[in-house]
């Protein structure tokens, strides 16, 4: 067979390759004959053995893990981007018989044989999204084609999920992998009213990518059985494994209240949070003359 296929590597697709780049993908030991491949034309995912048996009758294929077929909905590849100027970015999404999931409102224009579908949201999570201000609906995207969504003065960043969760600060989310599950998750009550993050924000869990916005540029820490405190809500993502509180700055209330720093976020436990901790100049400017545009409209009423 001369055509290109992907195949599920560590449940992650990879392609298009070759017969030769998959010959060789096998000789290294990184695939065998039970590994999952797809390509145009071909109904669902099947184990290369079946599709390539040439590339089996030499010799035994080297033993590795059986991996569990992935849904036919996953069909295909997916490629994010993000296109840079001097002053937007612009996330970009590449799709080849494939699915990903964006958040409403967030598409700018697409190219290709693609498709949309909306699903009605439960009474539960239209109830959610009235009270956190995040859209209860992400439409799907499927097909083949390029899907451009808005360009943002802000940064955008693309995360690699494997199998863990994920929690992302109000409005960070603009687009994933069908693989992965989005959903809604609920602050601790005190944390959600003085946190400056509300009482739910958007978890997301699976195997694939996500991409995400932020205010600035991210830096990454790990926290290993240790306490990260954050004054503001600058914490663009952590891993849900981390436990999230707001606490008094002191242990007094009257001494926080002295000391200017009245609450603050605190991230307790081992894992990793993404910060933004300086706006890019952009942003700034944004949020200091719509501060200053409001103010003067006021003034004029």
């Amino acid at each position: 067979m001369s055509q290109t296929l992907f195949i599920l590597e560590n449940n992650q697709q990879v392609g298009p390759l070759s017969t030769q780049d998959i010959g060789a993908m096998i000789q290294a030991g990184r695939v065998n004959g039970e590994t999952f491949c797809w390509g145009d034309g071909m109904p669902n995912w099947q184990p290369l053995r079946t599709v390539l048996p040439q590339l089996f009758q030499a010799a035994p294929a080297p033993v590795a893990p059986v991996q569990a077929a992935p849904a036919a909905a996953f069909q295909g590849a997916t490629q994010f981007e993000v296109l840079r100027t001097e002053y937007y970015k612009m996330p970009k999404i590449t799709i080849q018989q494939a699915e990903v999931v964006l958040e409403a409102g967030a598409l700018h224009y697409m190219v290709g044989n693609i498709e949309i579908e909306v699903q009605t949201p439960s009474a539960g999570g239209f109830i959610k999204s009235k009270l956190t201000g995040e859209r209860a609906v992400k439409p799907v995207y499927r097909g083949s084609g390029t899907i451009f969504l808005e360009p943002t003065f802000g940064e955008v960043n693309i995360l690699e999920l494997r199998g863990e969760t994920w929690i992302l600060d109000r409005g960070a989310f603009l687009a994933c992998d069908r693989s992965i599950t989005v959903d809604m998750y609920t602050n601790k009550a005190i944390s959600g009213l003085f946190g400056g993050e509300g009482f739910f924000q958007t978890s997301v869990a699976g195997h694939g990518k996500v991409m995400y916005n932020a205010p600035g540029p991210v830096e990454t820490l790990q926290l290993n059985n240790e306490v990260l405190t954050v004054d503001g809500s600058f914490a663009v993502a952590r891993t849900g494994n981390l436990d999230f509180r707001v606490e008094k700055a002191t242990k007094k209330l009257f001494s926080s209240w002295a000391s200017g720093e009245g609450f603050v976020n605190v991230f307790r436990g081992t894992g990793t949070v993404l910060i933004a901790p300086v706006p890019n100049r952009f942003v700034t400017l944004i949020n200091e003359f719509g501060g200053l545009h409001a103010a003067i409209s006021r003034i004029g009423k």
